[in-house]
């Protein structure tokens, strides 16, 4: 879990950015959007052949 302490001359709203940035360079939002519910093995599959699609990569067979 990210942690941010907030210095006696920095305002709320920085020490807020500094943490939200903290959180995505972690990872923790995609996380939760990834989790958000039960995806099947099938379409966990066919989700990455779409991306490796999308980014010009050869599509593996899982």
């Amino acid at each position: 879990m990210p942690e941010v302490i907030i210095h006696d001359d920095e305002s709320f709203e920085r020490a807020l950015k500094r943490f939200k940035k903290k959180c995505e360079k972690a990872g923790i939002l995609s996380d939760l959007r990834k989790h958000r519910h039960y995806e099947k093995p099938s379409e966990r599959r066919k989700r990455k052949m779409n991306a490796a699609r999308r980014k010009g990569q050869r599509p593996r067979a899982a």
